[in-house]
């Protein structure tokens, strides 16, 4: 039985719980600041600490640190001194002030560290790296992906002013709250080697942190992307494209699906006969459930706190998506072009 502390008890410290409650074999306790605007009836039963260092005396295995993204260093440099392996929501923080106090707790401790950027459990995208890998649609030129969502309609059963996505105290805003496209397209096309970004407070929702983003990437590998951010879309779109020298790969969130086009040798010219090949995202022969991505992340860390796998976003990871995140905010602040060759 794994001992499990959840600081943070929004809407993904709760995910998090009624994940662990489903895999089962975990013993879980809380620690809360009562700062939640959500009701607490399904909380009722489980042991509760006010005090950091009081709940970490429970002896908890592993620590889940879902609270606002500008307190997330407040746990999690107390639990990774005292041993806890981590599941460190994104992004890792606000500022990498602290970051390097949290990697040496880690590296002293031996505190594994998974930092919850679930997309890295998408089975779609796992099929795009798997395609990208053999060179299906030959060398990378060009990438652009896109995520736009109107916040006000992303958790209905809460006021979307009282979040932190929307406060910049917090560490909200559309460019580090929806920065998993940073960190999936680092995963998927390698290190980023510039960016600029244009972001702003567009349009009229109450709230102090930019709603609009527009990022231009150029990669190590030579290739170029772009990455647009809002809160604003209705209906909501997250979709990825791929331009290869051989052919062209689309991702859609909405169903999941990985959709392939691969030139033929030598070009096709008849324009009726291009074919696309789909490769549908399923889990256990069934379509692909939101929540697949968090069960599939929590029961990959549940293996990391055995020692059965090492994270597969480290917090390496985390921070280099940050960096890119703060690059972004800096470029669009500044109007300079960030150079990370340096």
């Amino acid at each position: 039985m794994i001992k499990v502390l959840i600081a943070g008890l929004g809407s993904i410290g709760r995910r998090h719980l009624r994940n662990l409650l489903s895999l089962g074999d975990s013993e879980i306790f809380l620690y809360r600041t009562h700062h939640s605007t959500l009701p607490d009836d399904e909380l009722k039963g489980f042991p509760v600490d006010h005090d950091l260092q009081t709940a970490l005396r429970r002896g908890p295995q592993a620590v889940i640190v879902s609270n606002p993204t500008a307190m997330h260093l407040e746990v999690a440099i107390p639990a990774a001194q005292a041993g806890c392996h981590l599941l460190l929501e994104k992004p890792v923080s606000h500022t990498i002030q602290g970051l390097d106090r949290l990697q040496r707790a880690a590296q002293s401790s031996g505190s594994r560290v998974l930092v919850g950027y679930q997309f890295r459990f998408h089975p779609g995208l796992g099929q795009l790296k798997g395609l990208l890998e053999q060179e299906a649609i030959g060398r990378v030129l060009s990438v652009r992906a896109h995520w736009g969502e109107y916040l006000p309609a992303w958790h209905p059963w809460e006021d979307y002013r009282q979040s932190y996505s929307s406060s910049a105290e917090l560490g909200g805003g559309v460019i580090l709250t929806l920065s998993h496209p940073l960190d999936y397209l680092r995963w998927l096309f390698g290190e980023v080697a510039r960016l600029w970004a244009f972001a702003g407070q567009l349009n009229e929702l109450e709230m102090n942190v930019e709603d609009t983003a527009e990022i231009g990437l150029q990669f190590k590998s030579g290739a170029i992307g772009s990455l647009h951010l809002d809160y604003n879309q209705r209906p909501p779109a997250h979709q990825l494209e791929v331009i290869g020298s051989r052919g062209s790969l689309r991702w859609d969130n909405s169903d999941g699906a990985v959709h392939l086009y691969q030139a033929s040798q030598p070009p096709q010219l008849d324009a009726s006969a291009l074919t696309w090949s789909t490769l549908p995202a399923t889990r256990d022969e069934r379509p692909l459930a939101r929540n697949d991505l968090f069960e599939a992340e929590m029961s990959h860390f549940l293996e990391v706190v055995r020692g059965q796998a090492q994270p597969v976003c480290s917090l390496k990871d985390g921070v280099r998506a940050l960096e890119l995140a703060l690059g972004a905010l800096r470029s669009a602040r500044e109007g300079c072009l960030i150079d990370f060759n340096h």
